[in-house]
C-alpha cells in the first residue's frame, strides 16, 4: 500500500482515459487502471478522484472485489477509516478468505484504535491541564479572602 506511482504513468493512464471519454465510452478496464494509478498517487485529490472512479464502476452493477479493495485502500490513505472499513467489510462479505482484504481490515481497525487512544490521551491531558488551572485559580481566590 505504500507503493506510489510516477507522475508520468498517471499522465499516460489519464490520457488513455480522456481519449476514450472523448469517444463517448470509457471501458471499465481503462477506468479501473486510471483509478488504480490515482489511488497509488501521494496526492490526496488524485486519491479521492480514484476512489470516485472506482465507485462509479461499482454502481454500474459490477461489484468486483478489486474495486472494493482499492476503494477501501483509497479511503484508508485519505484517513477516512469508517468508509475504508465499510468497503473492506463489503469485500469480505463477498470473499471472506481474501487475504488482502483481511490484512487491510486489520490495518484499518488498528489505526482506528490507535487514533482513538491518541484522542483519549489528548482529551485526558487537556482535562488535566484545565483542571489544574481551575485549581490554581481557586487557590488564588481563596488566598485573597
Amino acid at each position: 500500500m505504500e507503493e506510489t506511482i510516477s507522475k508520468e504513468d498517471v499522465k499516460r493512464f489519464e490520457e488513455q482515459y480522456n481519449a476514450e471519454l472523448e469517444k463517448g465510452t470509457v471501458s471499465s478496464d481503462t477506468q479501473f487502471s486510471y483509478a488504480w494509478c490515482l489511488i497509488r498517487s501521494d496526492n490526496k485529490n488524485d486519491i479521492l478522484k480514484g476512489v470516485l472512479l472506482l465507485q462509479g464502476l461499482c454502481h454500474s452493477g459490477a461489484d468486483q472485489r478489486d474495486y472494493l479493495y482499492f476503494i477501501a485502500e483509497g479511503y484508508y490513505k485519505l484517513n477516512e477509516y469508517k468508509s475504508a472499513l465499510r468497503y473492506t467489510n463489503r469485500l469480505l462479505q463477498i470473499e471472506p478468505q481474501n487475504q488482502q482484504g483481511v490484512e487491510l481490515q486489520e490495518k484499518i481497525t488498528g489505526q482506528m484504535k490507535k487514533d482513538g487512544l491518541i484522542g483519549l490521551g489528548i482529551l485526558g491531558g487537556t482535562a488535566l491541564l484545565f483542571g489544574g488551572a481551575a485549581a490554581l485559580v481557586g487557590l488564588a481566590f481563596a488566598g485573597r479572602k
